[in-house]
């Protein structure tokens, strides 16, 4: 049988953790519209999110929400696991 990955069943106990870069600067107040990521304003004209993602699907989210801003994308990197709380199945 085969064996159904955690991001398939709905319970994950680690995330990725991202540093998205993007042309422009956000304001810290944007950091809850990206799911708590940090943001940091960077002096070469860019932003940087930085923080755990759950899945691809909260990934592809966030991507949107950039593109929603017009603000394109300048880089994309995962630095591998983030610790996170594990959900109890119901």
């Amino acid at each position: 049988m085969n064996e159904v990955p955690a991001s398939h069943t709905g319970f994950i106990s680690e995330a990725e953790h991202y540093e998205i870069r993007v042309k422009g600067h956000l304001a810290p107040r944007w950091a809850d519209w990206f799911d708590g990521m940090t943001l940091t304003s960077r002096q070469d004209g860019t932003t940087v999110l930085d923080g755990p993602v759950t899945d691809q699907a909260e990934l592809h989210g966030l991507l949107r929400r950039l593109s929603d801003l017009g603000l394109p994308l300048v880089s994309l990197s995962s630095s591998g696991p983030s610790p996170t709380r594990t959900t109890d199945p119901v």
